[in-house]
């Protein structure tokens, strides 16, 4: 933090995650609301899913090609003019399910564009030997702004309605913007003028030929669709917790604030270096949680569980971040991050599908624990099919094919 420009980047990182984390807990709320269905619920995944399995490695190769500063304050416009739209629709009375779905997909696309320059662009404003504590420092605070995000998004629709969270977005991404132009960067070289496909096979062909980082990003994309309770977290607020927005607002946060715990944990405790256990136990606890954040009827009790659910997420975050960002030249650091993106987005946004489908035709609580046990079955076919990454290092002293591949 004593570093002038990843002070700069942790403030646009903090105000981004705030006002995307409002504009989607608003939007699930409106969702709910407007339709009652918890298929609606899960459809919003699948819209934002779709920009990120094309055009993130697209925003990938960009970030390898052009100013990934200018990329990031670009990509934030877009979804600035949709809230501004949506506030608009508010004020007269038009708001629809095709607008909102409308703003989903906007920033979907935004985000395949900005995720892969911001993240490329802090090996360029840190130095190597400090990296690690970057990562944790900026995924503490990107948690805390996770956090804080839905939790103001409950509180203001409570208050004074969808409207006052939307501003609220809207005001954060200037903060964001903004923060951008005091970030001064290490300048680096390429070659590349234009951004072709060959690019982007480039960086699928970096991860495809490394097990142990296939096999991460894979355990983590399968576990997350099957256990991903967020699209049912506005029925559970309503229908069997009975808790109202507010209390929406807080069981959001609690998934955030449980990374948060875990991220402060992490700065304080010596660094890990069984790295595959940790990730597999990691996702094997995500799933536990997961079961018994599904069986629970209280409101205390399914807060202390969905913030085990953002704890144990938080320990495969940070190992997998360092790993990618750390094992990747900066020319390829685009792209094999946005490879990484469609994983995460796969993750995030398929689970909201599967949740939504599965409840629909079954209950929330079948489609929440069901989730949990597929997600254990995850990791135990994992362990088997990859003993590579069960015995992988981040310190490399047992890693066996996959050094040499990275030396290769």
């Amino acid at each position: 933090m004593r570093l002038p420009a990843f002070r700069a980047y942790v403030v646009s990182r903090a105000a981004s995650g705030a006002a995307m984390t409002i504009v989607q807990a608003a939007i699930a709320w409106q969702v709910y609301e407007i339709s009652g269905s918890t298929l609606q619920l899960g459809l919003i995944g699948l819209v934002r899913f779709v920009p990120a399995l094309g055009v993130s490695l697209l925003g990938g190769a960009a970030a390898d090609v052009y100013d990934r500063r200018k990329i990031i304050q670009l990509a934030q416009i877009a979804p600035l003019l949709a809230t501004f739209v949506v506030l608009a629709a508010i004020a007269t009375g038009q708001v629809s399910l095709l607008l909102l779905y409308g703003v989903v997909l906007v920033s979907g696309l935004a985000s395949s564009f900005e995720n892969p320059a911001r993240q490329a662009l802090l090996p360029q404003i840190v130095p190597r030997e400090v990296f690690t504590n970057a990562i944790t420092v900026n995924s503490t605070v990107q948690s805390l702004s996770f956090v804080t995000g839905p939790t103001v998004a409950g509180a203001l629709i409570g208050w004074s309605g969808e409207g006052a969270a939307y501003a609220a977005s809207a005001l954060c991404t200037v903060v964001a913007v903004g923060s951008l132009l005091f970030v001064r960067v290490v300048e680096t070289t390429t070659e590349q003028r234009s951004v072709t496909w060959a690019m982007i096979r480039e960086g699928i062909s970096f991860v495809t030929h490394r097990p142990v980082l296939l096999g991460a990003m894979t355990l983590d994309m399968f576990a997350v669709i099957l256990g991903g309770a967020k699209a049912l977290l506005p029925v559970y607020a309503t229908d069997i917790l009975h808790v109202g927005a507010v209390g929406y607002g807080i069981l959001s946060g609690s998934l955030e604030v449980g990374a948060l715990l875990m991220s402060g944990a992490m700065i304080l405790l010596p660094p890990v270096k069984q790295t595959g256990r940790f990730l597999l136990g990691s996702v094997a606890a995500f799933g536990l949680a997961t079961i018994a954040f599904g069986l629970a009827r209280s409101f205390p009790v399914a807060v202390v569980a969905y913030a085990l659910v953002g704890m144990s997420d938080q320990v495969s975050v940070v190992m997998r971040q360092t790993t990618i960002q750390l094992a990747t030249p900066d020319a390829l650091r685009g792209r094999v991050t946005a490879v990484n993106s469609v994983f995460i987005s796969a993750s995030n946004q398929l689970g909201m599908v599967e949740s939504g489908l599965v409840a629909a035709v079954t209950s929330a609580t079948f489609a929440v624990v069901s989730g949990g046990v597929g997600c254990i079955a995850v990791v135990a076919a994992m362990t088997a099919g990859i003993p590579s990454l069960r015995r992988y290092r981040i310190d490399g002293a047992t890693n066996d094919e996959d050094s040499e591949m990275a030396a290769g």
